[in-house]
């Protein structure tokens, strides 16, 4: 299956292409506020391969690095994608296990993770639920234009979420919250955490 990288013109210019973006929902919704030190909210989703993911099964485990960000196929989000894919050795003999969120469908990020090769999990929030439990702000979904197969195809997302990065640690508490993320160093800002909780 070959992939090509969002070509379509409306509004956003990439260094991959531009973004076609198309509001299908309105509203801004923040839950609750989880600061550092917090116990980490419960969530459970589908991942990229469609099968059913539970943070109850993997905290306590590894140190849960757990990045929300905007949407796949888009610039920003393939540089940090990308970042955490070449650090994700070093993070991982650190103990550190990474997880995307974003309101992407499963399909749309099997897709991603498919033209990207990223070693690690992608969970579909389509509805915005688990970033509410994080405090996470999400505005309204849209969608963006690639090739599947050599065929124009949209694809939608439910929300937009803000980019935030949280790293859970093995006693299931916030033990990192980034609000201002930025896309291209923040897998080197986690490696740096993980390092640190690993002293």
């Amino acid at each position: 299956m070959k992939i090509m990288r969002p070509t379509a013109v409306v509004g956003l210019a990439l260094g991959l292409g531009v973004l076609a973006v198309t509001a299908l929902t309105a509203g801004d919704d923040k839950g609750v506020n989880v600061n550092v030190g917090d116990p980490a909210p419960a969530f459970e989703s589908t991942d990229d391969q469609g099968k059913p993911w539970k943070s109850s099964e993997h905290v306590g485990k590894k140190v849960l690095v757990v990045y929300f960000y905007p949407a796949d196929f888009t610039g920003g989000c393939t540089k940090q994608a990308c970042g955490f894919r070449d650090d994700f050795q070093k993070l991982a003999d650190k103990g550190g296990m990474v997880v995307g969120i974003s309101g992407d469908s499963a399909r749309t990020h099997g897709l991603f993770k498919k033209e990207h090769k990223l070693p690690f999990t992608l969970l579909a929030d389509e509805n915005g639920e688990i970033a509410k439990k994080f405090g996470v702000p999400t505005r309204a979904g849209g969608e963006v234009k690639v090739k599947v197969d050599g065929k124009d195809e949209v694809l939608k997302r439910g929300v937009t979420a803000s980019r935030w990065t949280f790293v859970i640690g093995k006693d299931g508490k916030i033990a990192y919250k980034n609000d201002k993320v930025n896309a291209g160093a923040d897998s080197k800002q986690i490696l740096e955490v993980i390092e640190k909780l690993g002293r």
